[in-house]
């Protein structure tokens, strides 16, 4: 899931020690000595509920399936992508592994590293999660993934430090965010931003860019590489201009993401700022921030606002969901793992463990804080959902759009050098 993403990029290190159980014995099944299948899982929670939620769903198969044994590997969500990539290329892929999806996706189905999971995907899991977010695991009609979480992206902010502000309602438009900062930086409590990490400083070109192109333009970006069209002009010179504002807290330029009091969920989760731009994995990243550890009491969501000028649906969303892969490699068994985490008693646990909309449309039910709800009623209005623009064009263009980003709010850059940067990566490919 992305209870966390990112596109900053870390060498792997010790991969031999994190690979030694990744390829799972005979390429014909993956049954080890004794019959017992053993299989490797790489995912992102290292700390609080979402560790113990792994731990205790592969505890609780393992004790259903006495003949498989799964080793969890917990990795730093910074970290993630890169060692990921690296096990991949050098055939020490893990068996069982978190998937952004999109472009990335698409680009370890083309390298023959992912395990086709098409026949695999149970009768049950189809009818317990829609075929809407399963084709978020597919590429040309076959499966490489099964989606565990909905996570579109918007606004997660401070009911009380907004009324305490004065800002009375949520903005709905440019224009009223643009009102609802001048009040909120006069009571000390900006918009938080860790754009030390870089990936959430490009998400507000992301969204600046769904409200300045049309959904034509998006998609068709997605197959030509090519940035061209004015709307993402447009999209930089928006940002450029909020930026202008200085809406973000003090020193976000070296303000990491999700990691301590001080990072931009930190600062949210401890009514230091008033919001933050995020994806829907937040709330339980401020949960395991705020000094008591539980849920941020009151905590808000309401999606980005209106844009004038644009192309775009207004109540277009952006996000998608994060599923498990499994790689060439691995055991048939794999397959059972991924149609086991989104049964119904599994997914409820998954979202309690993470404060995050569940896949599962059974367990959707359980859902019951309100900033959840108003996140699902935005998913579910949305004229059309955009995946995250990393995600949809793949990591170098991503990593591009990341540093351009950044170096725009830094004044180091223009928006000309964005369109360029991301033009160039695109072309390298």
């Amino acid at each position: 899931m992305r209870p966390k993403r990112t596109l900053a990029m870390a060498a792997v290190v010790a991969l031999s020690a994190l690979g030694v159980a990744a390829c799972s014995g005979d390429d014909d099944g993956g049954s080890g000595s004794g019959g017992t299948v053993t299989m490797e899982l790489w995912q992102n929670a290292t700390t609080g509920p979402g560790k113990a939620f792994w731990e205790k769903t592969v505890a609780d198969f393992q004790t259903a399936h006495p003949n498989i044994k799964i080793k969890l590997q917990s990795i730093q969500n910074e970290d993630l992508d890169g060692k990921l990539q690296t096990a991949l290329n050098s055939g020490a892929a893990p068996d069982i592994f978190l998937q952004r999806g999109g472009g990335k996706m698409a680009a370890m189905v083309e390298a023959g590293q992912l395990k086709d999971i098409t026949d695999g995907i149970s009768a049950e899991t189809k009818q317990a999660v829609g075929d809407a977010a399963l084709k978020t695991g597919q590429i040309d009609g076959k499966a490489y993934a099964v989606p565990i979480s909905i996570l579109p992206g918007g606004f997660w902010y401070s009911k009380d430090l907004f009324q305490k502000a004065g800002v009375t309602t949520p903005p709905a438009t440019l224009e009223e965010l643009d009102a609802a900062v001048t009040k909120l930086k006069a009571n000390n409590t900006p918009i938080a931003l860790g754009a030390k990490d870089a990936w959430p400083a490009a998400h507000w070109f992301y969204f600046f860019a769904l409200r300045a192109c049309s959904q034509a333009t998006l998609d068709a970006a997605a197959k030509s590489k090519t940035f061209d069209d004015a709307c993402w002009t447009k999209a930089g010179n928006d940002l450029q201009a909020f930026a202008a504002t200085k809406p973000f807290s003090e020193g976000f330029l070296t303000t990491s993401a999700q990691q301590g009091a001080g990072s931009s969920a930190g600062l949210l989760a401890n009514h230091k700022a008033s919001m933050e731009l995020m994806g829907a994995w937040d709330p339980g990243t401020i949960a395991s921030l705020t000094k008591d550890a539980k849920p941020l009491p009151d905590l808000g969501f309401f999606p980005f606002p209106a844009v004038s000028g644009g192309q775009g649906d207004p109540a277009a969303v952006m996000g998608g969901t994060d599923g498990f892969s499994c790689s060439a490699k691995a055991p048939k068994e794999c397959t059972d793992f991924l149609n086991y985490i989104v049964t119904k008693d599994v997914q409820e646990a998954y979202y309690k463990g993470f404060n995050s909309l569940p896949v599962n449309k059974q367990a959707q039910g359980a859902v019951t804080e309100d900033y959840l709800k108003a996140v699902l009623d935005a998913y579910n209005k949305a004229p059309y959902v955009s995946q995250w623009l990393d995600t949809l064009y793949g990591q170098s263009v991503g990593n591009a759009l990341n540093v351009g980003v950044v170096n725009l709010l830094a004044g180091k850059g223009d928006v000309a050098g964005i369109i360029k940067a991301v033009n160039d990566a695109a072309k390298k490919g």
